[in-house]
C-alpha cells in the first residue's frame, strides 16, 4: 500500500486576499481553528501564507497594529507545493529539508489542498504500522 499526497491533502483550508488585514485573518484563523491563512492571488492563485508565528513576530512582537498591516506585509512568498499524486515519502522528504509544516498540493496545476506536518506524521505511523503487522503475519508458522 503505497500512499500518495491526494490521499492525505486537507482540501478545507483558509484563504484570503493580500490586502486583508492582519486582524481579519487571526480572528478567521482562531474561529477555524487554523494555525494558518494561505493568500491568494485575485486569480485564485496561492501567492503566500501567513502563520501564527508571523503575526506573532511579524505584528504583535513588534508593536504593530493588526488592524493596520496587511497580509501582503507579513506573508512568506516562498511556498513548497507537491502534486497531488507525489508519494508521502518524498512530501516527509521535502518537510524535513525545507523545515517546513505546511505543503500546497496542486492537480493539473490547481492548488487542491494542504499537507500538514501533523497529518502526515499521523499517516505515517499508520502505514508503519499496518506495514510491521504485514510482517509479523508473514513471519507466523504455517502450520
Amino acid at each position: 500500500m503505497v500512499l500518495y499526497a491526494r490521499d492525505i491533502v486537507e482540501t478545507e483550508f483558509l484563504s484570503m486576499p493580500p490586502n486583508r488585514s492582519v486582524l481579519d485573518a487571526a480572528k478567521a484563523m482562531a474561529a477555524r481553528r487554523h494555525g494558518f491563512v494561505i493568500v491568494m492571488s485575485p486569480e485564485g492563485t496561492p501567492i503566500g501564507i501567513v502563520t501564527e508565528w508571523d503575526v506573532l513576530a511579524k505584528v504583535v512582537a513588534v508593536g504593530r497594529d493588526p488592524s493596520e498591516v496587511r497580509l501582503q506585509d507579513v506573508m512568506t512568498r516562498t511556498l513548497v507545493s507537491v502534486d497531488a499524486n507525489e508519494g508521502i515519502d518524498q512530501v516527509a522528504k521535502l518537510m524535513a529539508q525545507d523545515g517546513t509544516r505546511r505543503i500546497l498540493v496542486t492537480k493539473d496545476g490547481k492548488m487542491v489542498g494542504v499537507i500538514r506536518v501533523q497529518t502526515i506524521l499521523a499517516r505515517m505511523r499508520d502505514y508503519i504500522d499496518s506495514i510491521s503487522a504485514q510482517i509479523a503475519r508473514s513471519q507466523l508458522p504455517i502450520f
